[in-house]
């Protein structure tokens, strides 16, 4: 039997995100709620266990907690920001509010002699977002790595196997994260690295082939990277009993309703049909600025449309959907968590659609994760490789209220920057990119007259979890040619702005 490590929730953002890294260490990882009773915890046989960070704090009333016995099980165990305070108060230490909070890449020294941090480098810089610290070690503890502000940023008791890190060295920028959590994985817990994501797909076909038995699916294309992968899963799985509808709800990008026709078409043996809605939405969204309101009636209509559409194909036995776990996190769906932004494909089955079941098979995979499942699959890769697209759309890539001339201009100039990254061979190394009509007007000078016309920004970043990102460095000649093109070949705009924001503090989407 496959001994995991256990990834106790305490409603980080960053939970799944850490048995991403573990399972791109090729260890076998479970997330279970930090609910979870010690006999639940037991039965997996863990290898190690992770306490993973939260949006609240030790000290609060209330706080999220697990059974101190974690801590004797006798299995290495590491608390990773709030599950370092856990750790610490639960072991007779202490934790106070911080003098000065951290947010973002902080400078970070490790002492290298320590059992966690042998053979890296004694200096790296680290992902930080806390606004409370350790303040006092518990007893048979010692301090192993410290910033400016922060004394007590990395401790541990190696007799106990017990290790904790105030920083997130599961995400993208913290320099030798993957060092770390590999070393405690192998080194400390003596896991085996032998998870592979053939074998995810091979258990994901058997998982759907359960679910469904001898019923009918359908699924909800929205033409992205994530649901094409979910179709090829489920035709795996279930062959011709997969229904696929594809709502042209008019915010697509440019040609992108006819390339998914074809695709879809020519690649899965499954019922696609298509339909155009857009007359619906632009009606729904008439006079709405706000953007949760703008996801909220772009969701409901969909499950409108596909309800209808589900009446003209007849009684279909279940309802799939290429949710993700970003779209999870960031609606607030994990326990304890906190609400980003809301997702329409998020929040369990409408039960206006009338379905038995919901599918989900790609619901605890990451962005990066399910491109390689696509590959796995036998995808092309002109979609395991497309540009991450929100199901709702360019109508959260289009500002204010919401009609045909400014989605008209948020799609062309998006066009525009997309065949000017594919010139400049940037495609590869840009993880998302996109404009965004700000809804902004200004003053501006064309043909030796006054304009004052909208002002386009332009968002690319780099990652490869989508959970944090940091603004990607376009060479001035490619944003010198996108600009010039936009301002000249699209009607109504007079700007180009660059958005050189980092996520966190804001998401990669402007709504």
């Amino acid at each position: 039997m496959r001994k995991p490590v256990v990834i106790l929730d305490f409603g980080s953002q960053y939970t799944q995100l850490i048995a991403r890294r573990i399972r791109q260490a090729h260890v076998f990882s479970v997330v279970l709620p930090y609910t979870a009773d010690m006999e639940t915890i037991r039965a997996l046989g863990p290898s190690g266990l992770v306490l993973s960070g939260s949006p609240s704090a030790v000290t609060m009333k209330d706080a999220p907690s697990c059974s101190p016995e974690v801590f004797a099980l006798g299995i290495p165990v590491l608390g990773v920001c709030y599950g370092m305070h856990l750790m610490a108060q639960a072991l007779g230490g202490s934790v106070e509010k911080a003098g000065k909070r951290e947010y973002g890449l902080r400078a970070v020294s490790l002492d290298t002699r320590a059992r966690l941090f042998s053979g890296l480098k004694p200096e790296c810089n680290s992902w930080m977002s806390h606004g409370y610290q350790v303040d006092a070690l518990p007893p048979g503890f010692t301090v192993t790595a410290h910033t400016d502000t922060c004394p007590y940023a990395a401790m541990e008791d190696p007799d106990r196997m017990l290790y904790a890190v105030q920083f997130h060295p599961e995400t993208s920028h913290s320099e030798q994260g993957m060092e770390i959590i590999s070393r405690f994985l192998t080194d400390i817990c003596g896991c085996q690295q032998d998870w592979r994501m053939e074998g995810f797909a091979e258990q994901a076909v058997a998982e759907i082939r359960e679910a469904v038995g001898n019923g009918t699916v359908l699924l909800g294309l929205s033409g992205g990277i994530d649901s094409a992968v979910c179709a090829a899963l489920l035709s795996r799985a279930i062959g011709g009993r997969l229904y696929c509808v594809f709502v042209d709800h008019g915010f697509m990008r440019k040609d992108e309703p006819r390339l998914v026709r074809e695709v879809f078409s020519g690649h899965f043996p499954l019922h696609l049909s298509a339909v155009d809605a857009s007359d619906r939405f632009y009606a729904k969204l008439t006079g709405v600025t706000d953007p949760e309101r703008k996801r909220k009636i772009i969701g409901a209509e969909f499950v409108q449309v596909f309800r209808e559409e589900a009446l003209k194909l007849g009684a279909l036995d279940h309802f799939a959907q290429g949710t993700i776990y970003p779209d999870v996190i960031e609606s607030g769906a994990a326990p304890g968590s906190t609400v980003i932004k809301s997702h329409h494909n998020v929040g369990g089955l409408p039960k206006e659609l009338g379905f038995t079941s919901l599918v989900e098979p790609l619901r605890t995979l990451f962005k990066d994760e399910v491109r390689e499942l696509g590959r796995v699959l036998g995808l092309p890769g002109a979609m395991t490789e497309r540009q991450p697209f929100p199901g709702p759309g360019l109508a959260i890539r289009t500002l204010g209220v919401l009609t045909r001339e400014k989605v008209g201009i948020t799609r062309q100039s998006d066009a525009i920057l997309r065949e000017e990254f594919e010139k400049a061979g940037l495609n590869g190394s840009v993880s998302q990119f996109f404009t965004v009509n700000t809804d902004l007007r200004s003053v501006g000078v064309m043909g030796d007259e006054r304009s004052y016309d909208t002002a386009v920004a332009i968002r690319a970043v780099t990652t490869d979890d989508f959970m944090t990102a940091d603004w990607a460095r376009i060479p001035y000649e490619t944003l010198a040619t996108v600009s010039r093109r936009i301002v000249n070949e699209v009607h109504g705009v007079n700007r180009v702005l660059l958005d050189v924001t980092t996520k966190p503090p804001a998401s990669i989407e402007w709504e």
